[in-house]
């Protein structure tokens, strides 16, 4: 009988390489640079880190997009677990019951303050077989060595994770402008509906309820690109364009604002490669600072033009662009190919393509 050990593997994603290496180089540096912070502070104190450090910067450098590895659970776990573990260790003179009982506190006061961070498990073991040194700081034991180096490991993952492009902490995906779910979560999935199915759930999931609206919207998206009458990019795109020149005078952008009334047009070298972008209401920021002498003189367009500008290529499925215009509010996204300008993209242009789709499945 062959005995397959793929079975005990967990269904996870591996990462490459590189993330990998920013995982490793992450907890490397947040556990020396706290730990040697911590030193300076506490100087020669036996117990001025512990263990359980190293297993809260597998969470924060490893999935700090887990909802364990939150800043609210490491420091507020931390700190519950570390006053469980040092009340168990004053009061229950048995060395087995006193960690045992502090551990199975300390889940179940996290899990009722939605603080559930595992390391904080071995904190509050640490409370009551840490030794003399632990014992002898009593409940000072909560405010340093715990909560000490739990402020500073997390401020460290929040500088490194942010330094390599990683959103942390996670933020709620919400509609910013009311409480109405945002656009694309009106004609999909909402995020009552995953509250729903969530509620009947009897384990925790390491996912948050923002993550799986997330995944959720990107599958859709995959899904819809498969249809085979799918729009390109290169089927609606203007190709007749009005551009601007980064040499170009402001006052002579401005006359070309009010000749075709449109609020965004594109900036173009020579050689027709874009160079960025240049909206309406930054030129009326211009003459707003132009009232003030104080301000420095700007005359020309690519003094005041956006230079990081979302492109798409001709060949690029449309459906890509719906989570620019319905979520982001964009009026025109620049199509490129080989960093020249070929092509722009309207709201219009987006809204007759849907509609010609709409009129498509009703027949």
């Amino acid at each position: 009988m062959h005995f397959n050990l793929e079975w005990l593997k967990p269904n996870f994603k591996l990462l490459p390489v590189k993330e990998r290496m920013f995982c490793a180089l992450g907890a490397l540096l947040g556990l020396a640079v706290s730990s040697w912070l911590s030193w300076l502070i506490l100087g020669e104190f036996n117990a001025w880190y512990i263990a359980p450090m190293g297993a809260s910067s597998v969470l924060l450098f490893a999935v700090p997009s887990s909802p364990l590895a939150q800043p609210w659970n490491i420091v507020v776990g931390n700190t519950f677990a570390a006053l469980i573990g040092v009340l168990c260790a004053q009061y229950i003179p048995e060395t087995t019951v006193a960690f045992s009982l502090a551990v199975a506190l300390a889940i179940f006061v996290m899990m009722s303050t939605d603080s559930l961070h595992p390391p904080s498990g071995a904190v509050a073991m640490t409370a009551v077989l840490g030794g003399a040194s632990v014992h002898h700081l009593g409940f000072k034991f909560i405010a340093y060595p715990v909560l000490l180096n739990s402020l500073l490991l997390l401020g460290i993952a929040i500088i490194f994770n942010r330094g390599i492009g990683r959103h942390y902490p996670q933020t709620a995906q919400l509609n910013t402008r009311s409480k109405d779910p945002t656009p694309t979560q009106k004609v999909g999935i909402q995020p009552q509906d995953i509250q729903d199915v969530l509620a009947h759930q009897t384990e925790l999931l390491d996912i948050s309820q923002y993550q799986l609206e997330d995944i959720i919207l990107q599958a859709q998206q995959h899904a819809q690109q498969r249809s085979p009458q799918a729009y390109l990019c290169r089927d609606i795109m203007s190709r007749d364009l009005i551009t601007l020149h980064a040499q170009d005078a402001i006052q002579q952008a401005l006359a070309k604002f009010k000749q075709v009334n449109l609020m965004s047009l594109p900036v173009v070298d020579e050689t027709g490669k874009l160079l960025g972008t240049l909206a309406l209401y930054e030129v009326m920021e211009w003459f707003q600072r132009a009232a003030d002498p104080r301000a420095p003189w700007e005359d020309f367009v690519y003094q005041i033009m956006q230079r990081q500008v979302v492109t798409v290529q001709p060949e690029q499925p449309l459906i890509d662009l719906i989570p620019y215009f319905v979520e982001r509010s964009f009026n025109y996204i620049p199509v490129v190919e080989q960093q020249h300008l070929v092509g722009m993209i309207s709201r219009a242009d987006m809204i007759a393509a849907l509609q010609q789709q709409l009129l498509k499945q009703q027949a």
